[in-house]
Order: C-alpha cells, then structure tokens, then sequence
C-alpha cells in the first residue's frame, strides 16, 4: 500500500503574483493498493472522477506510464474552487504516487519541476512539495525557488460558501501592463517578500493591500476583500489577501487578535467557513510498504 499526504496551499500572498505560495494545515490524502481496473473512492462530489480520468492518476501516469491499476482511497479537507490549491494538491499526489511506484527517487526539487511543467506556474505546487514559505519562478523547463520559514502568526481562511473558477478569474486580468506600472509592481512585490524574509508583518500587510498585478482586477468578482480589508484592519490584522485566484480572502492576524478577527468575519457573513490554520512545513509525504 502506498500512502500520500499533500497540503493545501494559498498563492500569491497578493503582490507575489505566480510567484509566492504558502503551505496550510489543510489535506489531501490518498492510499493506493493494487487492483484490476483504476478507481477512485472518495466523498467529494460527482465532479471529482472516479475512473482513470482522475486528474490524480492521469498525472501519475505521465510519468510513470507502466504503473498497472490500484484502488485509490481519496479523503481531502481542501474545498475545490476556493483558491486553495486543490488541483496543486492533485497534481503533487500523483507525482507521489508515481515515484512511490515506481521507486523512482525523485528530489523535492524535481518532484517541483514536473508539478509546474503541468501546473504552469509554481505557486502552488512549490509549498505543496516542499511546504513552508516558497518563492519561485519557472524559466525554460527549469524552476528556480528559494524555502523559507514564514513569520509567526495566525493564519484566518474566510472561504466563501459560494466558488469561483481559476479560469474566470484569470480572465479579467489584463493582458498588458505599461512599463512604468511594472515597475512599481515589481518593487511592492520585492518589499513584500523582504518583509516576509525579515518577519516585518505590518509591512507585509501594506505591500499586499498596494498590489498593482492582479486583485484590483478580480475586485468585482471578489467584493469580499475589500470588506474584509476595511472590517479587519481596524481589529489589529497585518493584512490581507486573495488566496490565489479567489473566492477565500486569507487574513494575518496577531494570534490575540484572531478571535475578534474571526468573530467579527461570521458576522459579515454567516455562510461562509472561518477556519484557523497553521503554515505546514512538511510539504507532501509518503510511505510505501508495498514496491512494484
């Protein structure tokens, strides 16, 4: 039996757009025996596939193309189309699951690279793999990225009861921007990270509410953040943020502010979940008691 545990992950951290991802104490596990035909056993709903069309075997098969059938056990605490990392998740457990297989003995860092060759971007995969705090950037085949430890503090999800495609969300972004607005993005982003490097979380907070690159443009479909940003600044938050394309808005609390930060939340909006999480520095984990 092979046993594979992912963490969800939040991306962009706002100004990091495609770049910036952090690992959350929400999972996806799965456990793989051998079987005669490919299956998947899971309690998520008629859009998640039960047969080899699962994102998780198809892309275990990529990379491991004689890997015969198994039975997967699938359980995941990270609501799909949420700006979460789901797909990450998927992705990550299958590239598991084929060098658990396959005995294959991939690095974190090659395990990373596969991920975004299908992901496009390492945002998500990156802290999937490696957990933690990870900056990345794909260039060519290759993805380039540095771990660190993320600052302390509570990390308050407010995810909305209602979900937004990535695909639609990436849609109202611009195509272009003038040279001077990049600049200014670039600056904001590189404060942003210098701050997280540093631990100085009010000035995190600050660069992620200037981010010039993408959460002005999901404001419409995402009204909530700036809600939240207005409703939890005043309660002694640093900051907050889209997580990754949206709906869920992540908030950086001091942990003696998270219960008026989140009792406060519930109040703005009673069918949305208010879940307290903890930044996962594992990263994907495996066990395997069986070989191919």
């Amino acid at each position: 039996m092979i046993k594979i545990k992912v963490p969800a992950t939040t991306a962009n951290l706002g100004p990091g757009f495609d770049s910036c991802g952090l690992a959350l104490s929400l999972y996806l596990t799965l456990s793989a025996t051998p079987a005669v035909r490919w299956s998947v056993d899971h309690q998520l709903g008629a859009s998640i596939p039960t047969d080899e069309s699962n994102l998780i075997i198809q892309t275990a098969l990529r990379f491991a193309p004689t890997m015969p059938p198994h039975h997967l056990v699938m359980t995941c605490d990270i609501p799909s189309t949420r700006g979460l990392g789901s797909s990450a998740a998927a992705i990550v457990a299958g590239i598991e699951l084929a060098d658990s297989w396959g005995q294959l003995h991939w690095s974190r860092a090659e395990k990373m690279r596969l991920a975004t060759l299908i992901e496009g971007h390492p945002d998500n995969v990156a802290p999937a793999v490696f957990g933690g705090l990870v900056v990345a950037v794909q260039l060519g085949d290759q993805t380039h990225y540095t771990q660190h430890a993320f600052p302390d503090c509570d990390l308050i999800a407010f995810i909305p009861s209602t979900e937004l495609a990535t695909s639609l969300s990436r849609g109202v972004l611009p195509t272009t921007l003038s040279y001077q607005t990049a600049v200014k993005a670039s600056a904001i982003s590189n404060v942003m990270v210098a701050s997280l490097l540093s631990g100085n979380l009010a000035q995190v907070g600050q660069m992620m509410a200037a981010d010039l690159l993408h959460e002005h443009y999901r404001q419409a479909l995402v009204p909530d953040l700036t809600n939240i940003r207005t409703l939890v600044s005043p309660l002694g938050a640093y900051g907050c943020c889209l997580s990754g394309a949206g709906p869920t808005v992540l908030v950086l609390s001091p942990p003696s502010q998270s219960h008026v930060i989140m009792t406060t939340l519930q109040q703005y909006d009673a069918n949305a979940t208010l879940t307290r999480l903890q930044v996962d520095v594992h990263g994907v984990q495996s066990d395997s008691s069986s070989s191919n």
